[in-house]
């Protein structure tokens, strides 16, 4: 492996005046062996979320605009989606927070940077921004982040740890909520934020591209019984996305004698076997076993949304976005959102609208009782207000989330920076 130099910039005092200026590139002998951008983006892995499937997503547009795209990760189930597209993949430890193995990753890193002809280095997770990081300060490659997730900052370590994804040339934020919160951290980073709300493929969720034998083979494995409504939560397993309030709701919904919607927990564990466990038992001893489904991963969002008759984030944490909102709203399906994060973005709900203009219900984090009242407000719609509040949301998401103008926004960056890079040597 080529050694590299790691400049005095890797200190916490990063912004002082010796850490101003990088090496070019032509002082540290890089060379593009292609007259085409190369974007390489670092993520921990591609299973499954918001983070990766962005990711898979401007890869795409990066290979349709003409350039190349490259993704370095731990490997996943969307790594097909990603090479289909026409990008490549590598992999490589860069979920590990081992600090060996993030600054071993950072040469790797560097190498393959340099052999392939990098542009722009784009990092998507804290300790593969560092790796890479470090790998673009190298080499004098413009450096980009995006902030994900409302990541947690209980201690001076942890600010610096977490400041990694403020570090870049460009900071994308993924909400304005996000964008407020990186600039009460992390000031430094005012001035290269750059606000890009995530997007959908709407077109795919749209009902009427699902096919009855899509919508059969969902219902299949869901479970439905036909005729009852389905309450549908998409989201991994893990405590603050609050699949505990959903179930309590769906226990406050039985005592007061409601018909029940089946409620279908789709979402992985992803090792949270005690969580999972617990929740069995929630379901048990509440008399729900009829009633409440942990089903696992979902792999076609677009039929699970189309068999539901409303969508449920019950996150008791604040969401940075909400993917699930959008998408719901998309595919036609009402949603019930708590109302913390970039949810005023997202989901439009009174007091911030009038009832009349409402794209869906917010409801405070953790209290399932304003969840039942919501549930019941949903089911009892009339076919006329139900179908004008379909129009109102799908209007909604169309005007700001879509993934080509995620796609467009992110190239833009890329190319400002791009512009930076000098052609190949003849």
């Amino acid at each position: 492996m080529a050694p590299f130099r790691l400049t005095p910039c890797v200190s916490p005092v990063w912004h002082s005046p010796a850490c101003q200026r990088r090496p070019g590139i032509a002082e540290t002998g890089l060379t593009r062996p292609d007259a085409s951008p190369l974007i390489l983006q670092v993520i921990p892995d591609l299973e499954t979320g918001g983070a990766e499937r962005t990711t898979v997503d401007v890869a795409a547009a990066v290979v349709a605009r003409g350039w190349r795209a490259l993704v370095v990760s731990e490997g996943g189930r969307l790594v097909p989606d990603l090479e289909a597209a026409g990008a490549e993949h590598v992999v490589l430890p860069v979920g590990s927070k081992n600090p060996v193995t993030i600054l071993a990753n950072a040469r790797r890193l560097a190498r393959l940077a340099r052999e392939r002809g990098v542009s722009v280095i784009h990092a998507r997770s804290r300790a593969p921004a560092w790796s890479a990081l470090l790998a673009a300060r190298a080499l004098g490659l413009p450096f980009v982040t995006t902030y994900h997730g409302i990541y947690k900052q209980t201690n001076a370590v942890k600010a610096w740890y977490n400041s990694v994804m403020a570090r870049g040339d460009v900071v994308i934020a993924n909400s304005r909520y996000t964008a407020d919160l990186i600039a009460a951290r992390h000031p430094f980073a005012r001035e290269r934020l750059k606000v890009i709300h995530r997007g959908s493929d709407l077109a795919a969720l749209a009902p009427e591209t699902v096919s009855d034998a899509r919508r059969a083979a969902m219902a299949g494995q869901f479970g439905v019984e036909p005729g009852r409504p389905v309450l549908l939560q998409l989201a991994r397993l893990t405590g603050w996305k609050g699949q505990r309030v959903v179930i309590e709701a769906m226990a406050e919904l039985k005592r007061r004698g409601v018909p029940l919607p089946l409620a279908v927990l789709a979402g992985d564990d992803q090792g949270r076997d005690s969580y999972r466990q617990e929740l069995m038992q929630r379901i048990s001893a509440a008399g729900l076993g009829a009633d409440v489904r942990l089903v696992g991963h979902c792999a076609d969002v677009p039929a699970a949304m189309a068999l539901s008759r409303l969508s449920v984030v019950a996150s008791t944490e604040p969401e940075a976005f909400g993917r699930a909102a959008v998408e719901a709203q998309a595919a036609g399906v009402p949603v019930i959102v708590s109302d913390l994060g970039a949810v005023p973005e997202t989901v439009l709900a009174p007091p911030q609208v009038s009832a009349p203009a409402r794209t869906g219900w917010r409801v405070p984090p953790g209290d399932a009782g304003a969840l039942a009242d919501a549930i019941i407000e949903v089911l009892s719609l009339d076919p006329a207000d139900l179908s004008a509040l379909r129009t109102r949301a799908l209007g909604h998401v169309q005007t700001h989330f879509t993934v080509e103008a995620m796609c467009r926004s992110t190239l833009e960056a890329y190319a400002g920076l791009v512009e930076r890079v000098p052609a190949p040597r003849s």
